[in-house]
This record gives C-alpha cells, sequence and structure tokens, in this order.
C-alpha cells in the first residue's frame, strides 16, 4: 500500500496492477508517482477505479503534452480516445505507429466492456526480449537499422496532419509540404508524393532502441505488427537488404515466449510506455466488447520530474 493506490505485481515481470486505496477517481492521482511507476513498470493496469470516457479523457491529457491519433480511427468523446476495430483476428505485437516517424510516448486503452472470452490485449516488455536475445541477434540489431516504406492514402496523410497541427487548416487544404513540415529535417524519413494523392515513406530506425526513460536498450518496434487499415509496410535493413528469416524467427519465438495478457475487466485503463513495450491483441470470440485507444506525448515537465527523482534518488 502506497499513499497513492495499492500497487501489485501483474505478470510475470514487472507490470503493475493499480487498485485505488481510498479514493477511486483516477485524477486524484498524482501525475509524477504515477510516470515514475510506469518508468519501472513498463506497463500500468488500472482496476477499480471510477471510469468512462469522460475520466479516461481527462487522465490522458493531465499526463501528455500532446495528444496524436490513427488517421484511419474515429473519435469518441472529444479528440482523445478512438474505438479500437481491427477486425476480429489476432494482432500481432507492435509499437503504437512504430513503423512510422510519428511514434507516441504513450498508449492508453479504456475497456468500456470486456469480451466474455478472448481479445485479451498482448504486451511483450522490449528489456526482456533484448536480455534474452542471442549474441549474433544483439550484435545484428544493435548495430544495424532497420527501413519501414509504406504508401499511405491521401485522406489519411493529409487527416494525420490536420489533427497534428491542432486543426489550424481543414483535411482539404493541407498540402504535401504540410507533410515535409512535420518531417522537418530528419534524416530518418523521405518523402514521396505520388500521382494520386498518396504518399511514400521510408523511415529508417532500430529494432533494439533507448526507452523514454533510460539508454538501456530494448528490442521494441513493429516488426511482427499488424496493417488492418493500411498498406502493409515494406521492413528491411536500412540499406535495403533482407532480414535473415532465422533471425526473425528468432525474435518471433522470443516474443512468443515473453508474451503475457492484460486480462480485461469491464472498467479497465491500461498505460504503456510506446518506446519499451510492444502490444497486440489475442483473436476475439465475443464481440460484445467496447475498447478505446488512446495515443500522446508524455508532458515534459512529467518527464523532468521523474529523471530528476532517479537522479537525487
Amino acid at each position: 500500500m502506497t499513499a497513492h493506490a495499492d500497487v501489485r505485481p501483474y505478470g510475470a515481470a514487472t507490470g503493475r496492477l493499480v487498485l485505488p486505496a481510498d479514493d477511486r477517481s483516477l485524477g486524484a492521482l498524482d501525475l509524477a508517482w504515477v510516470t515514475g511507476l510506469l518508468a519501472d513498470a513498463g506497463f500500468l493496469l488500472f482496476r477499480g477505479f471510477r471510469t468512462g470516457l469522460a475520466e479516461f479523457t481527462s487522465f490522458v491529457k493531465a499526463h501528455s503534452g500532446r495528444i496524436t491519433l490513427d488517421p484511419a480511427r474515429s473519435f469518441h468523446g472529444g479528440e482523445v480516445a478512438q474505438k479500437v476495430d481491427a477486425g476480429t483476428g489476432a494482432v500481432g505485437l507492435h509499437l503504437e505507429n512504430g513503423n512510422s516517424p510519428f511514434g507516441p510516448d504513450l498508449t492508453w486503452f479504456l475497456c468500456e466492456k470486456a469480451a466474455a472470452s478472448g481479445s485479451q490485449t498482448t504486451v511483450c516488455d522490449g528489456y526482456r526480449v533484448w536480455d534474452a536475445a542471442s549474441d549474433t541477434a544483439r550484435a545484428v540489431f544493435g548495430t544495424r537499422d532497420i527501413m519501414y516504406c509504406r504508401r499511405v492514402e491521401e485522406h489519411k496523410w493529409k487527416a494525420f496532419v490536420c489533427h497534428q497541427t491542432e486543426g489550424r487548416k481543414e483535411p482539404g487544404d493541407v498540402t504535401f509540404a504540410d507533410m515535409r513540415e512535420l518531417v522537418g529535417g530528419s534524416v530518418s524519413t523521405t518523402l514521396q508524393l505520388n500521382d494520386d494523392g498518396s504518399i511514400h515513406y521510408a523511415y529508417r530506425t532500430g529494432a533494439a532502441r533507448h526507452t523514454l526513460f533510460g539508454s538501456r536498450l530494448a528490442w521494441a518496434n513493429s516488426v511482427f505488427g499488424p496493417s488492418y487499415n493500411y498498406e502493409a509496410p515494406r521492413i528491411t535493413f536500412a540499406d535495403g537488404t533482407a532480414i535473415p528469416d532465422a533471425l526473425l524467427a528468432e525474435l518471433r519465438r522470443l516474443t512468443d515466449d515473453l508474451t503475457e495478457e492484460l486480462d480485461w475487466q469491464d472498467g479497465d485503463v491500461a498505460l504503456i510506455d510506446n518506446t519499451r513495450v510492444m502490444h497486440g491483441r489475442r483473436e476475439i470470440l465475443d464481440t460484445d466488447r467496447t475498447v478505446y485507444n488512446a495515443q500522446s506525448y508524455l508532458d515534459p515537465a512529467l518527464l523532468t520530474a521523474v529523471r530528476t527523482g532517479r537522479a537525487q534518488g
């Protein structure tokens, strides 16, 4: 028991279940305390609190400097929560927007109504995967970047730019120059405008990466991720050569072995470090379920508070 909540282990590693102590309001939790707990745990599951779209939205906004989105999903209850809709099949492990230069710091979920069976959200801690990888895999992915290449339809990239620029332009007024401005001078991303208005991008990044809260490497990426609402990306090494099947098979086995499940109950809220912990979903067996997703960038003041506290501790 802490002054903030009752915190218990969740899963086989560092994940944490957070239960209310006296006050069942998510808003009563200390923001820096929640952020510090996430830094250690990688993912948090809040259970037993008063939750709903309004409470969820306030909780996300309180921790975030900026909200982002998936342009293929629709908003529910303001411009924070989006309905999770990716068919009924299992969804592979991935970072939210991890195959683009716009991956958020944090991924959030609100389970309004849990399925009677199936549809558990899966989580896999990239720290654990990297620590368990073979010397060969660590030598290769520790020194060689990968590349995601993909085409995105015009209405999707324009909707994304519109949201990222806080609606300064309507989607129909957004131009390719606006998209290029978002990417900025990054050498990790190249953009091309196609004749049909779609864009093609190539995004270079590490399959093993430093995380939001530290310099320790995590196998955290979207190599095995889904493409339900998008064209599947082509994933190679940064020089365009293929990633060996044997290495991919090793990392798939490791991630399968180290994957855990969020077994949803009505009203649960999950918070995931999107720079460290990949997530996915088991097959949906009961479609009478409602889960919302949000994506955001951590409030810089909270990140500073966590880093300062660790340095002093």
